[in-house]
């Protein structure tokens, strides 16, 4: 398997080469050459193994011959064992039609984990086998950047600088980023927005002579492997209900388009998904874009949903190189205008292959507070924001025809302040996290200046 760049400048790269790179050298994203499709007997025959079992089954044909699969059965096992649930991402029926996918029991309590803790394992072998360390400098709108500091605090071959928006992140979000005592995690504090920070990281990558200078990598949802640990979720949650002889409906709340695009890439793999719906909060940019055909960006509004607070979507790149028949000069175009004039209209041909598998949904802040509440006395299950984002909109594409299945993002403890506004009942922390409004926090604040941001990562990373 190899991988080429969105933005067609980068081909013929490895598996390997992809996961330490991060971003393309062009500013584009890394996609398959190819997509690698099960037949349907090949997916009934991973309905007897485990979790683990399926995830290296559904990762060998995108590594290649990076790992054998005895070695990616083992790297994954490893970081399930972070993980406080035995299903790993386990599945609760809320009614006839719908289900909840759990993907919070890892150590930051977030969906982050699941890819982070196979990502930061690949890493390290990567990096031990040419004898190099990094630079990983990432943004985060909140969970991203504790699923990697927790996924990589020990490596001994990494430095992570991570960028979160100053006072934009909830108290818990923020402290598990800020009290991990480790000489090689470092946090930055960004006055603005997530769009300011995620711009920051994309400069530094496009900044060549400060890339090569400080070896960066890139741990965000453009990462590669990233998105190919992520279907690993879609592929057991499916045979768990039948696949590959049912079809289901999934709903997924998203700002970056990297969790939904997973979905899309099992799809591609032959998972029968009728349907993969955005479920945005008033960030809607991408229910805008698919619902007007204009992707347009416009001011982050902070909601009790920061982690979907984004205008940008990055990951929505690589669904478009799909769309426009992976002709890359046509990709160039859009992200140019993207780039001079903050959007642009999408292509009628590219919108129609969109709309085929896509639908989207919009909620706002009162039907978020309304879902907590009512998913709480219909149920007894207490959700956290995202996860009501996407229940709202669940609500209103299930259809006789398919189940639909709802990803849930995050722990409600998150969120506490949100979860006891709704429903009068503050979610505790789970056990293993209780004593982190206790601990000291360390982290800088700067300006979204890119110079005063590079000075600090060159003045406090270990290059050699």
């Amino acid at each position: 398997m190899q991988y080429l760049s969105t933005r067609g400048n980068d081909a013929g790269r490895s598996f390997e080469d992809v996961l330490l790179a991060g971003l393309a050298p062009d500013g584009g994203l890394y996609v398959p050459e190819e997509w690698p499709n099960f037949p349907k007997g090949e997916w009934r025959g991973l309905r007897n193994l485990s979790w683990g079992g399926v995830a290296a089954m559904i990762m060998k044909p995108f590594v290649g011959d990076f790992l054998t699969g005895q070695e990616l059965h083992a790297l994954v096992e490893d970081a399930q064992a972070t993980f406080h649930h035995t299903a790993t991402t386990p599945l609760k029926q809320l009614d006839d039609a719908l289900f909840l996918l759990e993907l919070f029991h890892g150590p930051t309590l977030a969906f982050k984990d699941v890819a982070m803790q196979i990502l930061a394992r690949m890493m390290d072998i990567a990096l031990m086998r040419r004898g190099q360390r990094v630079t990983i400098i990432g943004a985060t709108s909140g969970d991203t950047g504790s699923a990697a500091i927790e996924a990589f605090r020990h490596s001994s071959r990494v430095n992570i600088f991570i960028l979160h928006p100053h006072e934009r992140v909830s108290p818990i979000q923020r402290r598990q980023m800020t009290t991990v005592e480790a000489p090689n995690v470092f946090n930055i504090a960004i006055e603005g927005d997530f769009d300011d920070c995620q711009a920051l990281v994309k400069a530094m990558f496009n900044d060549a002579p400060f890339r090569e200078r400080m070896n960066l990598a890139g741990v965000n949802s453009i990462n590669w492997a990233r998105i190919l640990a992520q279907v690993i979720y879609y592929a057991t949650s499916a045979l768990a209900l039948g696949a590959p002889d049912r079809s289901l409906c999934y709903v997924v709340p998203t700002g970056n388009f990297g969790d939904i695009f997973a979905g899309y890439v099992a799809r591609q793999m032959g998972l029968p998904i009728d349907r993969l719906v955005i479920a945005t909060n008033v960030n809607d940019i991408l229910h805008r874009a698919l619902t007007t055909g204009r992707y347009e960006t416009g001011r982050v509004v902070p909601t009790t949903s920061p982690s979907m607070d984004i205008q940008v979507s990055s990951n929505f790149e690589r669904l478009l190189f799909d769309a426009l028949e992976r002709d890359p000069s046509r990709l160039r175009a859009l992200m140019e205008q993207l780039s001079q004039s903050g959007g642009f209209s999408i292509p009628e041909d590219a919108r129609a292959y969109i709309r085929q598998l896509f639908a989207s949904g919009r909620v706002d802040e009162e039907a978020v507070r309304a879902t907590i509440r009512e998913t709480y006395e219909k149920t007894g299950e207490i959700v956290d924001p995202h996860t009501a984002v996407g229940l709202h909109v669940a609500q209103e594409h299930i259809a006789p025809s398919h189940m639909v299945v709802s990803l849930s993002t995050a722990h409600p403890a998150k969120f506490p302040d949100a979860v006891e506004a709704a429903i009068n009942v503050r979610p505790p922390l789970p056990e293993h996290v209780a004593d982190i409004m206790k601990k000291e926090e360390r982290f800088t604040v700067l300006p979204a200046d890119l110079t005063k941001v590079e000075d600090f990562i060159a003045n406090n990373a270990t290059t050699a």
